[in-house]
């Protein structure tokens, strides 16, 4: 295993963290929220690679070298890379990195290029159908001096301050409305807790459709018997219940990245689990979240944030906009974005039935 490297000089990243970078300011914590890519940023971008070593590294999981970036963060057409500053600190708090689907190249198999690809394989339906319209994430961390709740409202804010920032780049994106993702699990978590959860996401939401195979599946080893008598109601909330009193009885928690993506949704797609090849230790489940499915609370107090720092932009510009006008404006512009949004969804479902009606 690699030593990591040091910590990138904090100048360097202040002078990449230019305004036109700035997606918004976050709803809580007082931190801030950029988009930056190897092109623009290699500084920043070496400190996100550092800091996603060091979080893996931590929890049971990671790469190995001497900092974790690869192919997808510095090709052509790189992945961008969400990040939280902590503006009184002057460090990354966490992040993610994302793409869009319109923006995907594919391999001479046909497959789209994504950093998923090594585990998992697409139907045609999914390149097709969803791929356009799905925004891919990856690689979520929170730096570890930030996963401690004694690191104040910063820390206990930190994926909140990332939902932030990716509900907002689905707004900014009109025709997007999908989260595809991964949530990661590490052998550090005991088998049978790590099953439960498995058996709980297929149970709720498992993929009917094969939208999404993996290519090396793990499956439960425990009795599916056993655990519909643990897991044994047929409300998702009440399954939760009991799923975390099961995992908390084995002096273990759910995994935050899963608690995360069950608390924006009641609905998503659970797609499989593989093995991650690459990062020896970790499992990864496959998950499809729609946007218009999201909590509308949710929705409503992460887009709220973004929708109030571009109306604050607009106003340096325009000093003459009131209150009435600005009131007028974020109405008629959410409006417009969730009306293409549900048009985006009406289509797609129409071309999935015709796609039913063909096969039979």
């Amino acid at each position: 295993m690699e030593r990591i490297i040091d910590p990138v000089d904090i100048s360097l990243i202040k002078a990449e963290l230019t305004p036109e970078k700035k997606l918004m300011d976050t709803n809580k914590g007082h931190n801030e929220l950029y988009v930056v890519t190897w092109h623009d940023s290699p500084n920043t971008v070496r400190e996100i690679g550092r800091l996603r070593e060091v979080a893996f590294r931590q929890a049971g999981g990671a790469t190995g070298n001497a900092l974790d970036l690869d192919e997808f963060d510095t090709m052509e057409v790189p992945y961008k890379q969400l990040l939280v500053w902590d503006p009184d600190a002057e460090a990354i708090i966490g992040g993610y990195r994302y793409i869009i689907g319109s923006e995907v190249a594919f391999d001479e198999d046909g497959q789209p290029r994504l950093a998923s690809k090594h585990q998992f394989r697409f139907s045609e339906s999914f390149i097709n159908d969803y791929l356009p319209h799905v925004m891919e994430l990856g690689r979520s961390f929170v730096a570890p001096e930030y996963q401690s709740s004694k690191a104040g409202a910063k820390a206990i804010f930190a994926m909140d301050n990332l939902w932030d920032g990716i509900t907002s780049l689905i707004y900014k994106y009109p025709n997007v409305i999908y989260f595809f993702g991964k949530v990661t699990m590490y052998q550090s978590l005991d088998r049978i807790s790590r099953d439960l959860i498995l058996h709980y996401m297929w149970k709720h939401f498992g993929d009917k459709e094969g939208l999404v195979s993996p290519i090396n599946p793990i499956m439960p080893e425990s009795d599916a018997e056993l655990m519909d008598l643990i897991l044994k109601s047929d409300d998702v909330k009440e399954d939760y219940k009991m799923l975390k009193e099961a995992v908390r009885a084995r002096k273990a928690n759910i995994p935050p990245l899963v608690n995360s993506y069950l608390n924006v949704s009641p609905k998503m797609t659970m797609l499989g689990t593989a093995a991650n090849e690459l990062m020896p230790g970790i499992e990864d489940t496959a998950i499809l979240i729609c946007f218009n499915d999201m909590y509308e609370d949710k929705k409503e107090r992460h887009i709220e944030s973004y929708m109030r720092y571009k109306m604050s932009m607009m106003r340096k510009k325009y000093p003459l906009i009131n209150p009435d006008m600005e009131a007028k404006i974020v109405n008629k512009w959410g409006a417009q974005i969730i009306k293409i949004k549900e048009g985006v969804k009406a289509k797609i479902e129409k071309q999935l039935q015709k796609r039913k009606g063909s096969k039979q």
